[in-house]
């Protein structure tokens, strides 16, 4: 799958190259670009925010070089175009697996400053997304949140495809209690019936563990 990135801030994205992520892209199962959005702006300073019109705080980024950017990397717009932002949908487990699923792959634009001008969304962003109800000084970690979320999706880059089904939101549930070696830690022990081996019963256990987890934490989600 691809991930075509579009920043002011590209080392940001250098964490890419670690965990099952990084094993993904060097194994080629992901295909991560990243662009500098200076790299577009016809500015001699290499500028590409403003002071927005209307007045109030902050910057605003231009234009010009966001949308050339855009156009450069994805000229005949194959790609879904996320623009990462606060007003947008909420990044959810629907959400993720709906977007592992662009064949093409995905363009994620990080705004920074006060935001983007909002020309930009209007001639070249399909869908905003937003990974919470907060403010960050930028996209680049919404977009890394992201790309982690979506990647877990894509053949290939978990060992087994058995963890993403039973992990938390997977069912509308979280996810149960884990535990390994050693049986008994600082006087803490393993339920017994996970040592039992009887799969009827471990995995009786494990939902009734979901239900009462999700009904201490998120009750909403039981609606």
């Amino acid at each position: 799958m691809k991930f075509e990135i579009l920043t002011i801030f590209p080392e940001y994205f250098g964490v890419l190259s670690q965990s099952l992520i990084g094993k993904a892209i060097r194994e080629g199962v992901l295909d991560v670009s990243v662009t500098n959005i200076r790299d577009y702006s016809k500015d001699k300073h290499s500028r590409t925010d403003d002071y927005p019109y209307g007045g109030g705080a902050g910057m605003v980024m231009t234009p010009d070089p966001v949308v050339s950017a855009i156009e450069a990397v994805d000229p005949d717009h194959k790609l879904k175009r996320v623009y990462l932002s606060p007003k947008g949908k909420q990044l959810k487990q629907k959400l993720v697996e709906e977007l592992a699923k662009e064949e093409q792959g995905l363009l994620l634009l990080c705004g920074d400053y006060e935001g983007i001008d909002e020309r930009i969304i209007d001639l070249c962003i399909d869908e905003e997304i937003s990974i919470g109800d907060y403010v960050l000084t930028g996209g680049e970690l919404p977009a890394l949140v992201l790309i982690n979320a979506v990647a877990r999706y894509v053949d290939g880059v978990l060992g087994s495809s058995e963890s993403t089904n039973e992990e938390s939101f997977s069912n509308g549930l979280l996810e149960y209690p884990h535990y390994t070696r050693p049986a008994v830690y600082r006087g803490l022990k393993v339920p017994e019936v996970l040592q039992s081996g009887n799969h009827g019963e471990i995995a009786k256990w494990r939902k009734e563990q979901s239900l009462r987890i999700t009904k201490e934490r998120r009750p909403d989600l039981l609606n």
